[in-house]
C-alpha cells in the first residue's frame, strides 16, 4: 500500500514529496503491524478487558505516529512537506485499520 502511495505522489508532486510520503507510509505500516501483533496475542482469562487494553495500546501507537508526523514536519518541513507526509501516513494507516477490524470477527 505504501508503494502505491509513493508512486502516486512521485507522479503528481515530485521526488521530495514521494520521499516524505514513503517515509510516513512505511512508519504507518510498522505501527500497524505492531498494533495488530499486540492485539492478537493469545489471551487466557478475562479476555475482553485484556483485549480492550491491548487494542487501546494499539490506538495509542497510531496516535503517537500522528504526533511524530507533526513533530517531524515542524522541525524538518523543508525535507518533509506537510501534505505529502500526512497523506502518506493517513492513506496507509486508515485502510489497514479497516482491515484490522476484519481480523477480529
Amino acid at each position: 500500500m505504501a508503494v502505491v502511495v509513493v508512486a502516486a505522489t512521485a507522479a503528481f508532486a515530485g521526488r521530495r514529496a514521494a520521499v516524505a510520503a514513503g517515509v510516513f507510509g512505511l512508519a504507518a505500516t510498522v505501527i500497524q503491524v505492531a498494533a495488530v501483533t499486540l492485539a492478537t496475542r493469545p489471551i487466557e482469562r478475562d479476555w475482553y478487558p485484556v483485549f480492550l487494553r491491548r487494542w487501546g495500546a494499539g490506538m495509542a501507537l497510531r496516535l503517537l505516529g500522528v504526533v511524530a508526523l507533526a513533530v517531524v514536519v515542524s522541525v524538518a518541513g523543508d525535507r518533509f512537506p506537510p501534505l505529502p507526509a500526512a497523506l502518506g501516513y493517513v492513506s496507509v494507516v486508515v485502510p489497514l485499520l479497516f482491515f484490522e477490524i476484519r481480523l477480529f470477527r
